[in-house]
């Protein structure tokens, strides 16, 4: 039997394994599989050049984790920004999507920002700050600490922000927005390991903002 395309998720999940990929594809897939979605994991970047799977999935999670620059000569993403920009939803976070494939300027445009640096490595402690408290992403979720690495993005000023933290008085998007033609796309910098995705708040956002991602959008 054919899955609704309203409940088929793609999750595209590999790299660089230090932030280990799979085991998060994992945790999101069991979010997902409990919002009554049907997500599929894949861990070969080959499915992101099938147009007409991609164009019948309601959302494409892409854990992608600083992809290597040869892959990335040879990678054809068309097929990935055509069926987002034709309404499947995109999600990500951490480096597997805001650092998945560096020379691919257009890829970047669609997420709507690109990471720069994590000054002070992993172990920083610091507040997320959730600025739209009426955004459907951020439904029940407060500010909280976390200590993780601290991304430094380069951002489309596009992008619809919901959640900051503090970069020496500068407000840095953690978590945002953003439309490609007809398709939500959601991008949180959380995630460097699978123990910082599986806290309470964290993991709410992500499960938030994966469904986001994947309703109709209105407009």
């Amino acid at each position: 039997m054919s899955i609704p395309r309203a409940r088929n998720v793609l999750i595209v999940a590999g790299g660089w394994p230090g932030h280990r990929p799979l085991e998060v594809a994992e945790i999101m897939a069991r979010e997902l599989t409990r919002e009554g979605f049907a997500p599929e994991i894949s861990d070969s970047l080959a499915v992101l050049s099938d147009a007409e799977r991609l164009a019948a999935t309601s959302l494409v999670v892409l854990n992608w984790h600083m992809g290597v620059e040869d892959e990335q000569v040879r990678l054809e993403l068309a097929p990935l920004l055509d069926a987002v920009a034709g309404g499947s939803g995109l999600a990500g976070i951490h480096a597997g999507l805001g650092d998945a494939f560096r020379l691919e300027v257009d890829f970047q445009f669609m997420v709507g920002g690109q990471w720069v640096a994590h000054p002070g490595d992993d172990g920083v402690t610091y507040t997320v700050n959730v600025v739209d408290h009426d955004h459907p992403i951020t439904h029940g979720v407060e500010d909280f600490n976390v200590t993780s690495e601290k991304y430094y993005m380069h951002i489309d000023p596009a992008i619809h922000v919901i959640a900051t933290t503090d970069f020496d008085g500068v407000a840095m998007p953690i978590a945002w927005t953003k439309r490609w033609g007809k398709g939500n796309v959601f991008y949180c910098s959380l995630g460097h390991q699978p123990a910082i995705v599986e806290q309470p708040p964290v993991l709410q956002l992500i499960r938030q903002g994966m469904v986001w991602a994947a309703a109709p959008p209105e407009g």
